[in-house]
Order: structure tokens, then C-alpha cells, then sequence
């Protein structure tokens, strides 16, 4: 019997650190349109800066959230330009040509691995400048070379890998990518698909 998929819905919400300027939620208002899972911020201010949250969540299960810091730059400008000093006053900015932005996370996708064989985590973080990867499970920072896993950045794509997958790697890992911008994180599963498979049958 098919029952179909839960629909999912997003919501994006701001939460600035001023006790003055509580969170509240962005649709469609002061310069900030939400579409689903993207967010859009056109012409952006310095009190626009701030942790920005996403939460995705249904009738099903708890909502997954993500968060992302934002921090506008202000690129530095002449003395004697009233027009941009004004602008600075209101709080604008004059945008650099390449602002850059703070890495989000695309794709993190939880994998099932055998005992014995070689599995790998893949994480792709967006950024600009490219985006610094770190991988913890639980509080522990992993290493290449330290209990046979392997990391490897690419641009975009952070990727862990265990040469020889045993019952103590299976759990939680947190994948972390960093630039000047700002930070993000993600959550991936590495499980047993054969344990798996008995939970579904039973």
C-alpha cells in the first residue's frame, strides 16, 4: 500500500542577537522574499546581518533545523562622497563587485555501509571565499590518518571515508564548513543497512 510522502513545509525565520530586535519570521517583507527552501535578500543592509534560521518540518517527526551567520561587509569608501555617506547613515552599503557569501549546506545525504567494506560521507557547502570543512562525531574533531578514516576537500565538497567500516563507526557525524562569512553545519548518518533492513521487516 502506497501512502505517500509527507509534505514538508520550510520556514525561515531571522534571530539577531539585539535583545531589542526579537526573531521573526521573512516572508515577502523589508526587502527579504522566501520561496519554499530559498531565501532571497535583495539589496542588503548592515542591520541585516545577523544567525538566520531555516526549519523544515511536517506532521511526522520534530522539525530539522539549519542555521547560517550572515555578516554584511561594507566595502570602505572616499571622505567627501555625501551621497555614500548618507547611505552609510541609513545603514546601506556599497556592495563590491564580488561580496562573497557564507557557506550553506546542499547536499548531506545519510549512508549505508557494510561491515567490512569501504563507505564514505559526502558534504557540499556553496561558498565564497571556498568554505574550510571540518567532520566531528560527537564532540571528537576526525582527522585523516586517525582511526583509519580519510578526509579529502574539494572545492565545494568535503568527503570522509572509511576503508574498513566496523560496528564502532556507525553513528552520527556533524560535517562543518567556515569562511570569513559565516558557518554552517549538517548532520549524516553512517548505519548498519543490514540492521536497517530487520527494523523495516519487523
Amino acid at each position: 500500500m502506497d501512502c505517500g510522502l509527507p509534505t514538508v513545509k520550510a520556514l525561515a525565520s531571522r534571530c539577531l542577537s539585539s535583545p531589542q530586535r526579537p526573531a521573526q519570521p521573512l516572508l515577502m517583507a523589508g526587502g527579504f522574499v522566501s520561496e519554499d527552501e530559498y531565501l532571497e535578500i535583495s539589496d542588503i543592509k548592515r542591520d541585516q546581518s545577523g544567525d538566520y534560521e531555516c526549519s523544515a518540518l511536517n506532521d511526522v517527526a520534530a522539525p530539522d533545523v539549519r542555521k547560517v551567520k550572515i555578516t554584511v561587509n561594507c566595502e570602505p569608501t572616499a571622505a567627501g562622497a555625501p551621497r555614500e555617506e548618507g547611505a552609510r547613515r541609513k545603514g546601506q552599503c556599497r556592495i563590491p563587485t564580488d561580496p562573497g557569501y557564507p557557506p550553506y549546506i546542499s547536499k548531506a545525504k545519510n549512508t549505508g555501509v557494510s561491515v567490512g567494506q569501504k563507505g564514505m560521507l559526502s558534504c557540499e557547502a556553496p561558498a565564497v571565499p571556498v568554505a574550510e570543512f571540518q567532520w566531528f562525531k560527537e564532540d571528537t574533531r576526525l582527522a585523516t590518518g586517525l582511526e583509519g578514516v580519510r578526509i579529502e576537500n574539494k572545492g565545494h565538497i568535503s568527503t570522509l571515508t572509511f576503508f574498513n567500516v566496523s560496528e564502532k563507526d556507525y553513528g552520527n557525524y556533524t560535517c562543518v564548513a567556515t569562511n570569513k562569512l559565516g558557518n554552517t553545519n549538517a548532520s549524516i548518518t553512517l548505519y548498519d543497512p543490514e540492521q536497517a533492513f530487520r527494523v523495516d521487516v519487523n
